[in-house]
């Protein structure tokens, strides 16, 4: 027989439909028992599973008596996020290192104590020897965060004190690992490119005077050239995706599986498998690919109607993926509006009208107020919906000339700042293991013979 992952044979197929019968549950049960389905209430309210120091989310109260109406806050360490970046755009400097030391020590840093962190990071952003070729060049894969995720788990191999979870050592790893994740995402993604299509092969190591994100545009691009503003709206983006919460999916993956006292490489790998998934990090792509399709579709950009008639298509399952979403719309918290989306939306425009891209703008814009609009008219909601910041970084990838397949992997560049924090937290706070409850359902039965159980 031919080994192949990929083959689902008949017999498999025949197993399948079996077990899916099997596992159904009947949606009312949920509500006959009160289940909190994805730990939120009926009113979109989180359960409250932990505590954090880390960062805060807010809905403003607009005083209407509505629950989660109101416009959207976030907070790093108690500090505005529109603040901070308020405040790296008025003294024209790179932020996501600044914001990565608030999260990890609680504090903005001084000058000084930046320098020194800064210089920690260019001291600790060499891979082990061979590990490019024997790791990240042998079977490349399609998919830049199952690279990511096997590149985190084989640096474990590398580490004298893996298993080692005192909090200077996680903490040595997290840091590690943060200016760790843009070279081993872009020279996976490299090495896919070549596996794949041959050609030149571009492995330019990172410069320890540049930024995070002015490293990232240098070795990414074969000519190694960026501009400011290109390096500044990447820095900016990093800065926004960097923390949000301990109850997002990723984030909680993190605290559930420290918890169990499993080594930091374990734990970073377990939230890049949950950050991999559309309805998290992947909606970046799957915004973008929308767009692609609306852009086919719909003849005239400007046409309020004709917009409106493509995004009912997309709630009736009629266009782009027939999944009745319409991806970038809607956030768990937040109603009226995310303040990452509207912080990232004026330098959008900036870097729009820097690329010839002003029209694409228009229409992304066009959609951002539509869409509720529409969401509205066709479905039955407990709250507002707003643009999330997933609905505008696909399209300011694009225009930087990112590859689709690092859209997710550079949110994971981002969120490993807030990993990292919330896993040293959890080690330090916690001394159990989580493990919520789930109400068993299945009726009781008796055991049955071999020779009287029917085929």
């Amino acid at each position: 027989m031919d080994y192949r992952f990929s083959v689902i044979t008949p017999e498999i197929s025949r197993l399948a439909e079996r077990s899916i019968d099997s596992y159904r549950i009947a949606p009312e049960l949920y509500t006959q028992y009160d289940v909190k389905r994805g730990l939120r209430d009926i009113n979109g309210n989180g359960v409250i599973a932990g505590l954090t120091n880390i960062s805060t989310i807010k809905v403003l109260d607009m005083g209407d008596g509505m629950p989660n109406h109101g416009d959207g806050k976030l907070y790093y360490r108690g500090i505005d996020v529109e603040d901070i970046v308020e405040g790296f755009i008025k003294e024209k400097r790179f932020g996501f290192e600044e914001t990565v030391y608030l999260l990890l020590f609680g504090a903005m840093p001084s000058e000084h104590e930046l320098a020194e962190f800064r210089q920690l990071l260019a001291d600790f952003r060499s891979l082990p020897p061979t590990f490019t070729r024997d790791v990240i060049m042998k079977a490349p894969s399609d998919n830049m965060m199952n690279t990511l995720a096997k590149s985190v788990l084989a640096l474990y191999s590398y580490d004298d004190y893996a298993n080692d979870i005192s909090i200077p050592n996680v903490l040595r790893q997290c840091i590690e690992l943060i200016t760790l994740f843009p070279v081993l995402a872009v020279y996976g993604y490299s090495a896919y490119k070549y596996s794949s299509e041959g050609g030149s092969l571009y492995i330019h190591d990172p410069r320890p005077e540049l930024s995070i994100a002015e490293n990232l545009l240098y070795m990414l691009r074969p000519d190694k050239s960026f501009t400011e503003l290109e390096a500044r709206i990447l820095d900016l983006a990093l800065v926004l995706h960097a923390e949000h919460g301990g109850g997002n999916n990723s984030t909680f993956t993190v605290h559930v599986v420290s918890s169990s006292g499993t080594d930091t490489y374990s734990a970073i790998a377990a939230a890049l498998g949950s950050l991999k998934g559309p309805k998290h990090g992947g909606a970046n792509i799957k915004v973008a690919m929308m767009l692609d399709d609306m852009k086919q579709s719909v003849r005239d950009w400007t046409d309020e109607e004709e917009v409106r008639g493509y995004l009912r298509k997309l709630l009736h399952k009629e266009a782009f993926d027939r999944a009745g979403l319409i991806y970038g719309m809607g956030h768990a918290v937040y109603s009226q509006s995310d303040p990452r989306a509207k912080v990232f939306k004026s330098f959008v425009e900036k870097l729009s009208s820097e690329k010839g891209r002003h029209d694409e703008f228009a229409l992304y814009s066009l959609v951002e107020r539509l869409a509720p609009e529409v969401i509205a008219e066709e479905r039955r909601i407990y709250k507002g919906v707003c643009a999330n910041v997933d609905f505008y970084s696909g399209f300011v990838y694009r225009m930087l000339g990112i590859p689709d397949e690092l859209f997710t992997p550079i949110f994971a560049v981002s969120r490993i700042a807030g990993w990292s924090a919330h896993r040293i937290e959890e080690l330090i706070n916690s001394n159990k293991i989580i493990r919520p409850a789930y109400k068993a359902i299945s009726p009781m039965r008796e055991y049955t013979d071999m020779e009287n159980r029917m085929d």
